[in-house]
């Protein structure tokens, strides 16, 4: 399998499946949400895989599942979580260039309510900015490329992600 998929990571809110998208239609590319494809194998909404299996169930199923992703010129829309999982981050390095939509705390605290019903993998006693700084260290590790989404419209963060790319 080549290299020729890009992988997006980022906070929930961050736009990866926006930008995923919209990036997917200009480069002629396909696109897949990993958020979807497990919720699609689970048979349940993220929030009921939580519900149900707990936090470290549902992280073991995201990271099967996001394992089992084979793709070829693809654009794919990684779930926030992903990151905790370092065998689906390899795969993913494996397959192609991981990039990091990277939103200030600001931005996350503006934009993320009701994480619980979103799906968002919080532990019992973590806010958000304990998560927000947990995950940011992961995603600088894994990523291939960084886009700032600061100041920046979806527009403007795909047009940096397209040059990014090129």
């Amino acid at each position: 399998m080549s290299k020729n998929n890009i992988v997006l990571i980022g906070m929930p809110t961050s736009g990866k499946s926006t930008v995923g998208v919209i990036l997917a239609k200009l480069l002629g590319m396909d696109f897949i949400d990993s958020d979807l494809v497990i919720q699609k194998k689970a048979g349940r909404k993220l929030a009921q895989i939580i519900a149900d299996e707990g936090l470290e169930g549902f992280l073991r199923i995201e990271e099967d599942v996001c394992c089992s992703i084979e793709a070829e010129n693809t654009v794919i829309a990684t779930g926030g979580s992903v990151v905790y999982g370092a065998t689906a981050m390899e795969h993913f390095k494996s397959i192609g260039r991981v990039v990091y939509l990277k939103i200030d705390y600001e931005t996350l605290e503006a934009r993320l309510h009701h994480a619980k019903q979103r799906g968002v993998v919080l532990r019992p006693g973590q806010s958000k900015k304990d998560l927000y700084d947990e995950r940011t260290v992961l995603y600088e590790k894994y990523a291939d490329i960084v886009i700032s989404e600061e100041g920046k419209g979806i527009e403007e963060t795909v047009a940096s992600l397209k040059e990014a790319l090129s």
